[in-house]
């Protein structure tokens, strides 16, 4: 993984200007965790579900632990498929973490039950093919050489994942010349899954970056920097 060197740009914008970002209280997530990285990677952070408050955000950050079927099920109750939608169609942010990235893709299968994502990417969440599930604990990742996500990191910085489910085929393709091909990132855990996703404004990692320490600090500041 070859990153770039520096991050002085992004960095001191993350310092200089406090962007409005919100982490979106579904009931699915650890808001708190990721409230208190945000607000230290320079944030100002709210945690909230209204609706015209998270449509107005400079980045809305998208949360989520448990099942597939009841985090839809949960982001759908709060209306967050609609806000989310409606932000991408209009270029704004969004960042998702754990199954808050999973649902971004087209479908989830758990336990042989298919629950419809919200088909911003194709591809489906499928159950690890490992020898030992969950892949709990720090693994490394393997992201592109011009990735804005992991900027100034090394290629050993280490993530905090916690799932039992990940995408493992990547199929998205970009045809227009004009469009900038989604940057993919990888990592391994028995058989290799998609670790984040930079796709314009919709930004994603199956790690939990509040989790990560210095490294997943480091990520934040970077997204928060782009804002």
């Amino acid at each position: 993984m070859e990153l770039s060197a520096s991050t002085g740009s992004t960095a001191s914008k993350a310092s200089t200007v406090s962007k409005k970002v919100v982490v979106f209280d579904y009931g699915f997530g650890n808001v708190r965790s990721a409230e208190r990285a945000l607000a230290r990677a320079g944030a100002d952070v709210e945690i909230t579900r209204d609706f015209d408050t998270a449509m107005n955000a400079d980045g809305l950050l998208v949360p989520g632990v448990g099942a597939f079927a009841a985090c839809m099920q949960g982001l759908k109750e709060a209306r967050g498929d609609w806000i989310v939608g409606r932000r991408l169609a209009g270029g704004r942010p969004v960042m998702g973490i754990c199954v808050g990235m999973q649902i971004l893709f087209a479908r989830g299968i758990e336990h042989g039950v298919e629950t419809e994502g919200l088909d911003e990417w194709p591809g489906s969440v499928e159950p690890l093919q490992a020898d030992i599930v969950p892949h709990m604990g720090w693994n490394t990742v393997d992201a592109p050489a011009d990735s804005q996500l992991f900027a100034g990191l090394d290629a050993d910085a280490r993530f905090y994942f916690v799932h039992s489910y990940a995408v493992h085929d990547w199929s998205l393709e970009t045809t227009n010349p004009l469009m900038r091909a989604p940057k993919v990132t990888w990592s391994t855990h028995g058989k290799p899954f998609v670790a984040a996703v930079e796709n314009g404004a919709l930004w994603a990692t199956q790690f939990h970056p509040e989790k990560s320490g210095d490294a997943g600090a480091q990520l934040l500041t970077n997204w928060i920097g782009t804002l």
